[in-house]
């Protein structure tokens, strides 16, 4: 019986070191090269792992930056600029700067501005609640309030305001890193550029119903009036299903577009000052009347240069 037990013993581990030495032989004869630099870009890579920059892991991240040869496409939102500089002085590659971003809620739909006419009851989720209906209110575009958006935050940059049913964002947290835009079934939250000091401009509203439809859902909704459009002097602005839109990158800030519009719906924040509508609006009226003037003047100039150009005889 105890040599049974034996043979059985010195089989198995016969069986255990053949088994193991094949392992090897077939690891060794298989095994994948992996470019050592790729651990070095990881470290200075600050380990969110949030998926913010399109990959799965930072270590995906710092792959792609290795075998790309360049960082042309790759730039991590929550180590910005700082930590791009060290992944381009690890790979001896240059890197140019990204104006930092943060999250924006375009949507000022809050209980006041945008009425409830349904009760939803059913589980606490903005991708649920989009599956199986509009929404409580007459808006089918904006701004659900269960908080997939904060739930989705892995850095609290999120919050739900019990007073407007909003979100709210905590720049000082927010790393741009896009969870919080993936996890928003109505698109309501969009990535923006700080701005200087971060004061910035945007249309505060994706409402794309025609304005009398649109106005009666959300007292603060954008109706297409294109008032915006037509004041803005830089071009930042365009008009798209009925629905205004600010480019960031050509706003200059003058707050004119907020200044105009009837509806409250362009909001500008972390500006210094509170926004001097009057004012504004005098100094877009002698601005106007000056390109009036002008306009007239051409013209007159135009009509003389033609009246006093000789007339050609027929030969």
């Amino acid at each position: 019986m105890s040599s049974t037990i034996l043979w059985t013993i010195l089989v198995l581990f016969a069986l255990g070191v053949v088994l193991a030495v094949m392992l090897y032989l077939l690891a060794s004869k298989f095994k994948v090269e992996e470019d050592p630099r790729i651990d070095e870009v990881e470290k200075v890579m600050p380990g969110a792992n949030c998926g913010g920059c399109g990959f799965a892991g930072c270590r995906a991240f710092a792959q792609s930056c290795v075998e790309a040869g360049n960082l042309d496409n790759n730039f991590c939102p929550v180590g910005g600029n700082d930590t791009m500089k060290q992944v381009a002085a690890v790979l001896g590659l240059e890197v140019k700067e990204k104006a930092p971003q943060v999250a924006v809620v375009r949507c000022n739909g809050t209980c006041e501005n945008r009425p409830r006419t349904s009760t939803y009851d059913g589980i606490a989720s903005c991708r649920v609640q989009s599956m199986l209906y509009t929404g409580e209110t007459g808006c089918r575009y904006g701004c659900l309030g269960c908080g997939d958006c904060v739930n989705a935050c892995s850095f609290g940059a999120l919050s739900m305001d019990p007073s407007t049913g909003l979100p709210v964002v905590d720049e000082s947290k927010c790393t741009a890193c896009g969870a919080c835009t993936k996890a928003c079934p109505k698109a309501v939250i969009e990535l923006r550029n700080k701005g200087p000091k971060g004061m910035r401009v945007y249309v505060s509203c994706v409402n794309k119903d025609k304005g009398a439809v649109a106005r009666k859902a959300c007292a603060a909704a954008c109706i297409g009036c294109g008032l915006c459009v037509k004041t803005c002097t830089k071009g930042a602005i365009t008009m798209e299903n009925n629905l205004a839109y600010i480019d960031y990158e050509k706003c200059k800030l003058c707050r004119e577009c907020e200044a105009v519009c009837s509806t409250g719906a362009i909001a500008g924040v972390n500006f210094p000052k509170a926004l001097d509508k009057d004012a504004i609006k005098a100094r877009i009226k002698e601005r106007q009347a000056k390109a009036a003037e002008a306009a007239k003047a051409a013209a007159e100039a135009a009509k003389a240069a033609a009246a006093e150009k000789p007339e050609t005889k027929e030969a």
